[in-house]
């Protein structure tokens, strides 16, 4: 097993609690979670960032600033263009437990389990009873 996968041995009193609390704050917002999970697979430009997550480029640069300065995300210059990519696994991994984690509110066979899941026609039916 590698080193940072092991069980968190940190106790209730940690000195890391309220810096986790600060990580799951700035991870709170739909737009972060969309820049997380489309960069998941590699560096993105800021244009592209923003195609992909469906918000102006201006409004993805100002989410952009804040994983930065939390160290999620690191960028580079090339000419005129900044490119972003994740300085780590850990940030996509919250993303993706807490995406597997919704799936479970909304689907009795979730997807990420492997058999059962709905059909989108299943899923649209569901929203739309709701």
């Amino acid at each position: 097993m590698r080193e940072d996968m092991q069980d968190c041995m940190f106790g209730v009193n940690s000195e890391y609690v309220d810096l986790a609390a600060e990580v799951f704050t700035l991870l709170s917002d739909p737009t972060r979670i969309r820049i997380i999970l489309a960069l998941r697979d590699g560096e993105l430009a800021v244009g592209e960032l923003a195609e992909r997550v469906a918000k102006p480029p201006t409004a993805v640069s100002q989410h952009l600033a804040k994983l930065r300065w939390a160290r999620v995300v690191a960028s580079r210059q090339d000419g005129t263009r900044s490119y972003y990519r994740l300085v780590d696994d850990h940030a996509r991994e919250l993303v993706q437990q807490a995406v597997f984690h919704a799936e479970h509110a909304v689907d009795e066979h979730p997807r990420h389990h492997g058999t059962g899941h709905p059909s989108v026609e299943e899923l649209s039916d569901r929203r739309s009873r709701r």
